[in-house]
């Protein structure tokens, strides 16, 4: 594979261009023009159309209100596109902010996922900027943080936040060890910290250290230190958002401190950790009790951010619907198929016994944790879209949009999950004056697709949509037509092309054929 890149850069090299790149990307432009679309801003108001918005290099200069639906566009009210212009035809199709996934590893060592896989099924599905909550060490995130800011590769605008202690010569024990491990991160231009929760000293050192320098934060609240160290506890000291739902059924706790941990449980055995986190959210208060209240009233007034990344447990569920979707055959890597399988070892990977009993409780855990969400949601609590793909049968992109379809499960309205996918993302990263809505003097981030998403989400997917035509042919619809990022257009299809190619030849080196668990030849 890695041939194969090294000669298409000797045409780039040698042409200036080649057709392969032609085929990926157009851009940038002195101005850029999209037709004739159906807007969905972003900011939670209803669609409108048709539109069409101007950009100069990489600013939104202009949105147009150009007729009504079902009515001749008069071309004379339409802005005029100067010389060396380009214009995009999107006359019944339907624009939207470009995606911002609030929890993106860019790929892993341990399922063999490198960046430019995994950048491009990113890219491939609309999403334009990634918040990667820890991942290879600050130094190779930042690398590619500014090849994207430059262009210079296939990526989404990258937010760096360094897990908590990375690069550490040693454990940090003190808390003034951890506020110079603050500050050194912030030197190397990172954007914020990815914590896991540590000693409650170390916690608040490394918070407010942080919040002075004007960084954000995230934290998975681990089972090894979450009974000190909840959700309030982190809100309270600075902490900005919250990953998954780790820490906040500990913070509902009524009748205990510490989860009812079977006496034989040990956290190192993957089965043990997921199945026991199944039954954390019947431990909680019951929804709209109290203390269930006043725990979420105090978070949405601290202007906390709830990232519940729903997809990635949802093998837990329903082990069968994630382990046999399409998308796997054409779309993943070997070595990433070979890390999601049953394993004492691979994090995520805890399918020991998993059955009936263990996907029946997590059916509850979900009906209560999506209540809060959706309710946190309805007091004005900001909740985001954050995929944590390459773990448990989730796929890089196609996770992002099954994390649309299960917010909507949750009881957002498709314009709260837009909103959710876009402005709220942008809002808690702190950069919503550049991106996060279509709006004059923002970044020309967009989506663009034929279908309407706000119908079915399903159309968002690089598969798109199964329809029955009404000559009872079965067809496939949508998938994302073209992703502008800094108004540069790339060809969505194409990237999943070269994705596509990717595994095939991975595949072709190995003779490798994906096989469902415990099935041989």
């Amino acid at each position: 594979m890695r041939v194969q890149y090294l000669f298409f850069w000797i045409i780039l090299l040698f042409t200036g261009v080649s057709s392969f790149a032609q085929d990926l990307q157009e851009g940038p432009f002195s101005q850029l023009i999209i037709r004739g679309a159906t807007l969905i801003n972003g900011n939670g108001s209803p669609p409108r159309g048709p539109v069409d918005i101007v950009i100069e290099k990489n600013i939104i200069k202009d949105v147009i209100v150009v007729g009504y639906p079902g009515v001749a566009i008069d071309e004379a009210k339409r802005p005029k596109l100067k010389a060396g212009g380009r214009e995009l035809q999107a006359d019944g199709m339907y624009v939207l902010p470009g995606f911002v996934d609030m929890h993106g590893h860019i790929g892993g060592e341990a399922q063999g996922a490198d960046w430019d896989y995994v950048f491009k099924l990113w890219m491939a599905h609309g999403i334009t900027t990634v918040r990667e909550p820890s991942g290879r060490g600050v130094d190779w995130t930042m690398k590619l943080k500014r090849q994207s800011e430059k262009n210079e590769i296939v990526a989404p605008r990258v937010f760096a936040y360094t897990g908590f202690g990375q690069g550490s010569n040693s454990p940090i024990s003190t808390p003034e060890m951890a506020r110079q491990w603050v500050r050194e991160n912030a030197k190397k231009g990172a954007d914020g910290i990815k914590f896991f929760g540590a000693a409650p000293e170390i916690m608040k050192a490394a918070l407010d250290e942080n919040k002075k320098l004007g960084l954000r934060s995230a934290c998975h609240h681990a089972q090894t230190d979450v009974a000190r160290w909840n959700v309030l506890h982190s809100a309270r000291a600075g902490l900005t958002s919250m990953e998954h739902w780790y820490g906040l059924p500990e913070a509902l706790f009524n009748d205990k401190t510490i989860q009812h941990y079977p006496l034989d449980y040990n956290y190192q055995n993957e089965q043990d950790r997921f199945e026991e986190a199944g039954k954390l959210w019947k431990q909680a208060a019951e929804p709209y009790s109290d203390h269930w209240n006043q725990v979420m009233n105090e978070l949405i007034d601290l202007d906390f951010t709830l990232d519940p990344t729903f997809n990635i447990y949802e093998a837990s569920r329903d082990l069968q619907r994630a382990r046999r979707a399409e998308w796997h055959e054409e779309y993943t890597l070997p070595s990433l198929w070979r890390f999601y399988q049953p394993s004492k070892i691979s994090h995520g990977s805890y399918w020991h016994d998993w059955g009936t009993e263990q996907e029946v409780a997590w059916k509850e855990n979900y009906r209560l944790w999506m209540t809060f969400i959706n309710e946190y949601k309805n007091r004005g609590g900001r909740v985001t879209v954050g995929s944590d793909s390459g773990f448990i049968f989730q796929l890089y992109g196609f996770a992002y949009v099954r994390e649309l379809e299960l917010l909507r499960e949750a009881g957002f309205h498709p314009l709260e999950v837009i909103r959710a996918a876009t402005l709220s993302g942008a809002e808690a990263l702190g950069f919503d004056d550049k991106i996060g809505s279509v709006e004059v003097g923002k970044y020309a981030d967009f989506v663009v697709v034929e279908e309407n998403p706000l119908k079915n989400f399903k159309v968002l997917y690089g598969t798109g949509a199964i329809r029955l035509t009404e000559a009872n042919e079965v067809v496939r619809v949508g998938g994302v037509k073209y992703t502008i990022k800094d108004g540069i257009i790339y060809n969505a299809k194409a990237l999943l092309g070269d994705v596509k190619e990717m595994v095939k030849t991975a595949k072709e080196k190995e003779g490798f054929t994906i096989r469902q668990p415990g099935i041989r030849e």
